[in-house]
Protein backbone atom coordinates (compact mmCIF):
# COMPACT_ATOMS: atom_id res chain seq x y z
CA UNK A 1 0.00 0.00 0.00
CA UNK A 2 1.12 3.37 -0.66
CA UNK A 3 0.73 5.66 2.21
CA UNK A 4 0.78 10.06 2.19
CA UNK A 5 2.39 11.49 4.97
CA UNK A 6 1.93 14.97 5.18
CA UNK A 7 3.08 17.82 7.65
CA UNK A 8 6.37 16.50 7.64
CA UNK A 9 9.38 18.62 9.09
CA UNK A 10 11.61 20.22 6.45
CA UNK A 11 14.41 18.65 8.20
CA UNK A 12 13.11 15.09 7.85
CA UNK A 13 15.01 12.64 5.98
CA UNK A 14 14.04 9.59 4.40
CA UNK A 15 15.72 7.14 6.62
CA UNK A 16 13.48 8.76 9.67
CA UNK A 17 10.25 8.47 8.07
CA UNK A 18 11.48 4.48 7.15
CA UNK A 19 12.82 4.11 10.91
CA UNK A 20 8.90 6.06 11.84
CA UNK A 21 7.13 3.07 9.84
CA UNK A 22 8.93 -0.13 10.60
CA UNK A 23 7.37 -0.02 13.76
CA UNK A 24 4.76 -1.05 12.01
CA UNK A 25 5.99 -3.52 9.80
CA UNK A 26 8.00 -4.12 6.67
CA UNK A 27 9.02 -1.01 4.58
CA UNK A 28 10.03 -1.26 0.95
CA UNK A 29 10.32 2.43 0.38
CA UNK A 30 10.20 5.56 1.65
CA UNK A 31 10.72 8.86 0.07
CA UNK A 32 10.45 12.61 0.76
CA UNK A 33 9.68 14.65 -2.27
CA UNK A 34 11.98 18.26 -2.23
CA UNK A 35 11.31 21.20 -4.95
CA UNK A 36 12.62 20.85 -8.10
CA UNK A 37 14.73 24.13 -8.40
CA UNK A 38 15.97 24.16 -4.55
CA UNK A 39 15.99 20.58 -3.72
CA UNK A 40 14.16 21.62 -0.32
CA UNK A 41 12.01 19.40 1.08
CA UNK A 42 7.97 20.36 0.48
CA UNK A 43 6.83 19.00 3.48
CA UNK A 44 5.54 15.36 2.38
CA UNK A 45 6.18 11.93 1.46
CA UNK A 46 5.49 8.74 0.59
CA UNK A 47 5.95 5.21 1.99
CA UNK A 48 5.33 2.18 0.28
CA UNK A 49 4.46 -1.02 2.59
CA UNK A 50 3.27 -4.01 1.11
CA UNK A 51 1.20 -5.92 3.80
CA UNK A 52 -1.65 -4.06 3.89
CA UNK A 53 -3.00 -4.89 7.44
CA UNK A 54 0.66 -3.46 8.84
CA UNK A 55 -0.01 -0.40 6.50
CA UNK A 56 -3.42 0.39 7.80
CA UNK A 57 -1.86 0.23 11.48
CA UNK A 58 1.04 2.33 10.80
CA UNK A 59 -1.57 4.65 9.34
CA UNK A 60 -3.96 4.51 12.43
CA UNK A 61 -1.04 5.03 14.60
CA UNK A 62 0.81 7.49 13.11
CA UNK A 63 -2.38 10.07 11.42
CA UNK A 64 -2.28 12.64 14.03
CA UNK A 65 1.10 11.91 15.93
CA UNK A 66 3.83 14.82 16.78
CA UNK A 67 6.99 14.13 14.72
CA UNK A 68 9.63 17.13 14.95
CA UNK A 69 6.80 19.47 16.21
CA UNK A 70 4.48 19.04 13.49
CA UNK A 71 1.16 17.14 13.30
CA UNK A 72 1.39 14.39 10.89
CA UNK A 73 -1.07 13.85 8.16
CA UNK A 74 -0.96 9.93 7.59
CA UNK A 75 -3.53 8.10 4.72
CA UNK A 76 -3.65 5.98 1.82
CA UNK A 77 -2.00 7.69 -0.79
CA UNK A 78 -4.27 8.48 -3.68
CA UNK A 79 -3.47 7.65 -7.56
CA UNK A 80 -2.38 10.36 -9.06
CA UNK A 81 -4.26 12.33 -11.49
CA UNK A 82 -3.75 13.08 -14.91
CA UNK A 83 -2.14 16.14 -16.06
CA UNK A 84 -5.04 18.41 -17.72
CA UNK A 85 -3.31 21.53 -19.59
CA UNK A 86 -5.57 24.44 -19.45
CA UNK A 87 -5.68 27.43 -21.74
CA UNK A 88 -3.23 30.21 -20.31
CA UNK A 89 -4.31 33.74 -19.88
CA UNK A 90 -3.31 34.72 -22.99
CA UNK A 91 -5.62 32.45 -25.15
CA UNK A 92 -8.92 33.07 -23.33
CA UNK A 93 -10.25 35.55 -25.70
CA UNK A 94 -8.32 34.28 -29.29
CA UNK A 95 -11.03 32.83 -30.69
CA UNK A 96 -13.86 35.32 -29.86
Amino acid sequence: MNIFVGNLPYSSTEQQLEELFSRYGTVESARIISDRNTRRSRGFGFVEMPNDNEARNAIEALNGLEFGGRELRVNEARPKEEYSPRRGRNNRNRFR
